[in-house]
C-alpha cells in the first residue's frame, strides 16, 4: 500500500433527491498528475421515518423550523455514520483523512430567487466523524448570480474528459444532468429534467416498492403517446441553458395534474411512460446541445435501470452508451465522489464551479469548512 505520507486521502458523501439513503465514499488523490482512486464505498439507508420527513419538508407545513433541524440532526448522524463506516472497511483512520466533502439533502431550490437550501449541520458531522467538513457548496455560486446546480460538471471534466473523444456524461439520480465534454470548447451541463424521482413515486404509489427494480415493472407496460407529449408539454424542458431543477417543480402534484387523479390509464403503462419521459428529454438535450458528441456515459441510480438504459441508447443511437463503471467509477458513487473533489478544491482555494454550467458570474472557491 502507499504511504499515508505520501496518500492525501479525502472522503465525500452525498445523498441525492431519491432520498434512498447516504452514498460514502473514500478517495485518494495523487500528488502531482493522474486521475484520483476510489478506495472504496459505503450505503446507508435512510431510516423510513426520516425518508418521510425529508420528503414532508419538500413543501411548506406547520412548525418546519424545528422539524428541518430536528431532520438535520438525524441526517448529519447518518453521514457520521457513513464517514466512520467507509474509514473501517478502508482500514484509514478519521485522522488521516484531510476533509470530507458532504453536501446535505436538498428540500427547497429557487436560484430564481437567490437561495437554495440543503438540511445538513455539518458541525455535527465533524464532531461524529472526526474529521474536518466541507459543506454549503450551492450558496456562493448562487450568490454570484449562478444556478448553483449542477456541482459535478466539473469533477466530470477532471475525471472522464478525453483529448480525442467527444464524451457527455449522464448522471440520473431524482433528477437527470449533462456534462458536455468536447475534445474543444468548454464543458457545459445543466439539468434536463427528471431522472428517477417521478418513477420512484409512481412505483411507491402502486406497488408499494420505492424503486421499479431493473425497470422490469415499465418493461410490462406500453408508451402512452398522448400522456407523453402531455408531459414534454412542460415548459421547463424548452428553457435555454443555464438551468437546474428538482422536486420543487417535478413532484407529485406535477404528475397528478398530468395524469389525472381518476386516470384510467394502466399504472404499468404509465411506468413505462415516464421510462421515455426521462429517456426523451435525456436524449432531447444531447442531440440539441451536444450534437458531435459520440460516447455517453451514464451513472446514478438510473444506470441500474435496463429498461431506461434501453430506451435512452435507442434514442441516442449509433452513439455509444455505456456506465461509468466501464471507466472503473461505479455508477452509485461518482456523485459522492464528486464531493470529496469539491472538498479538496476548497481546501486549497480553487473555484469549483463552471461559469458556463450554472451560469454564475465568475469561477468561485465552493464551500464552507468545519475544522474537525
Amino acid at each position: 500500500m502507499t504511504s499515508t505520507a505520501r496518500r492525501e486521502l479525502y472522503a465525500g458523501v452525498m445523498s441525492g433527491t431519491s432520498l434512498d439513503g447516504v452514498d460514502a465514499v473514500l478517495v485518494e488523490f495523487p500528488r502531482d498528475v493522474g486521475a484520483p482512486r476510489l478506495l472504496c464505498g459505503t450505503h446507508v439507508d435512510f431510516p423510513s421515518t426520516l425518508r418521510r420527513e425529508l420528503l414532508a419538508l419538500q413543501a411548506p407545513e406547520s412548525d418546519e423550523i424545528a422539524r428541518a433541524a430536528r431532520a438535520a440532526n438525524v441526517l448529519a448522524d447518518l453521514y457520521a455514520h457513513a464517514l466512520r463506516s467507509v474509514c473501517l472497511v478502508a482500514g484509514v483512520p478519521a485522522h488521516e483523512v484531510i476533509a470530507a466533502g458532504v453536501h446535505g439533502q436538498t428540500v427547497r431550490h429557487r436560484p430564481h430567487e437567490g437561495w437554495t437550501t440543503q438540511i445538513n449541520n455539518p458541525a455535527r458531522v465533524a464532531e461524529g466523524a472526526y474529521m474536518t467538513v466541507v459543506a454549503d457548496f450551492r450558496t456562493r455560486d448562487i450568490a454570484a448570480g449562478g444556478q448553483g446546480a449542477p456541482l459535478v460538471p466539473a469533477f466530470h471534466a477532471a475525471m472522464f474528459t478525453l483529448p480525442e473523444r467527444h464524451r457527455v456524461i449522464v448522471n440520473i439520480g431524482g433528477i437527470a444532468n449533462i456534462t458536455d465534454l468536447p475534445t474543444r470548447g468548454p464543458v457545459r451541463g445543466f439539468d434536463t429534467g427528471p431522472g428517477n424521482v417521478l418513477l420512484d413515486h409512481w412505483s411507491a404509489l402502486h406497488r408499494g416498492a420505492p424503486f421499479d427494480e431493473g425497470g422490469a415493472w415499465a418493461a410490462s407496460g406500453k408508451v402512452d403517446a398522448s400522456l407523453l407529449q402531455s408531459l414534454l408539454a412542460e415548459p421547463y424542458f424548452a428553457l435555454a441553458p443555464p438551468k437546474s431543477t428538482g422536486r420543487d417543480l417535478f413532484d407529485a402534484r406535477w404528475l397528478e395534474a398530468r395524469v389525472g387523479g381518476g386516470s384510467a390509464r394502466a399504472p404499468a403503462d404509465v411506468q413505462a411512460t415516464l421510462v421515455e419521459l426521462t429517456a426523451a428529454t435525456i436524449a432531447d438535450a444531447i442531440t440539441t446541445h451536444c450534437a458531435e458528441a459520440v460516447e455517453v456515459l451514464v451513472c446514478g441510480g438510473g444506470a441500474r435501470n435496463d429498461t431506461l438504459q434501453r430506451a435512452l441508447a435507442a434514442r441516442l443511437a449509433p452513439r455509444r452508451v455505456a456506465p461509468t463503471s466501464e471507466q472503473g467509477v461505479p455508477v452509485d458513487q461518482v456523485e459522492a465522489m464528486a464531493f470529496a473533489w469539491l472538498a479538496r478544491e476548497a481546501l486549497a482555494g480553487r473555484p469549483g464551479n463552471l461559469p458556463a454550467v450554472t451560469g454564475a458570474r465568475g469561477p468561485r472557491v465552493l464551500g464552507a469548512i468545519y475544522p474537525r
